[in-house]
């Protein structure tokens, strides 16, 4: 059983696309520096298909993009309740650290 969940834990963190060159804007850096996280575990998430605080149809439509090569929108929250995006471009080419006003 300690295998299987071991396993399952591996799956759920292969990443499912490339990130490309990642990027981060001034907000999202303080906001991380603020609650003391690294950026990496949110990149991991999205990275491994974990969307976040999205709906259903936006993680549907995540699902959709993956297989279709378009744009892919993560979001999350900080220790401190400050929500962050992760997006990565249609072709992979750079992933986006950014707070939502700095869209």
């Amino acid at each position: 059983m300690k295998m299987e969940k071991q396993m399952t834990d591996m799956n759920r963190l292969r990443p499912k696309f490339s990130l490309g060159r990642i990027v981060a804007t001034p907000g999202a850096l303080e906001a991380l520096e603020e609650a003391n996280q690294n950026p990496f575990e949110f990149l991991e998430r999205h990275q491994a298909g974990d969307w976040g605080d999205l709906c259903e149809e936006d993680k549907s439509e995540n699902e959709f993009s993956l297989k279709n090569g378009f744009r892919i929108l993560s979001a999350y929250r900080t220790r401190n309740n400050v929500k962050l995006w992760l997006i990565t471009e249609s072709d992979r080419s750079c992933t986006t650290l950014l707070r939502p006003s700095e869209y």
